[in-house]
């Protein structure tokens, strides 16, 4: 297989949330770029270009390249899309993403610590109309969203997060126009990258272009 899928962490995480994708794409026959960033250190605006001219400096010309995305990691690419072409681009897969924003950031951002814990880009992840998840419009390309409906943190998805929930991020939360599938799991925000099931739902959508029963 001559097709290459690059990983994108989430907020205050590293290349190493997604090793465990990266070992069982890798065994399907993909070559993988597990694609680290400073996620609390800049604003969206700024870690999407940094991070998406690593990418097309390492990326060979021409090759077919799919994305695979946990949290915020969906967001920088939508934003660079909105903004850049990407003629190489194939399939993409978002874990958890907030595409129409997290309440918790809502509810949270002015509290002592919050800044500190997520950086200006954690900030900009709200709910409301000038937040950059609610300002990126349909997404143009092949995209399949996996969300999660079980949490490790009662206190945030019983008393902030309306309905269904990962613990992060609201099931109705990850949707956005345009997208191609949607699927439904019982998995958790922080560890959805290392769940089997979704790890295998991930190969069979950059296969197949949608979740497999759906």
């Amino acid at each position: 297989m001559n097709e290459y899928v690059v990983l994108l962490h989430g907020l205050a995480r590293t290349p190493r949330a997604m090793e465990t994708l990266e070992k069982q794409l890798t065994q399907s026959g993909y070559t993988v770029m597990n694609v680290g960033y400073p996620s609390r250190q800049y604003p969206v605006e700024e870690l999407a270009q940094r991070t998406f001219c690593h990418i097309l400096q390492q990326l060979p010309e021409g090759m077919i390249c799919h994305f695979v995305t946990h949290s915020m990691g969906g967001i920088l690419l939508r934003y660079f899309l909105s903004k850049n072409k990407f003629p190489q681009l194939g399939r993409t897969v978002m874990l958890g993403p907030p595409n129409q924003g997290s309440e918790i950031v809502d509810k949270l951002h002015h509290y002592p610590g919050f800044y500190l814990m997520n950086g200006p880009a954690g900030m900009q992840l709200g709910t409301q109309q000038n937040s950059i998840p609610k300002n990126l419009g349909a997404v143009d390309f092949e995209l399949g969203v996996i969300a999660g409906y079980r949490s490790i943190n009662l206190l945030l998805s019983s008393f902030i997060l309306p309905g269904k929930n990962d613990g992060k991020v609201t099931v109705e939360s990850t949707k956005t126009e345009g997208m191609s599938d949607h699927l439904i799991l019982p998995v958790t925000h922080t560890f959805m990258m290392k769940n089997k099931q979704v790890i295998q739902q991930v190969i069979h959508f950059l296969c197949q272009g949608k979740f497999a029963g759906n």
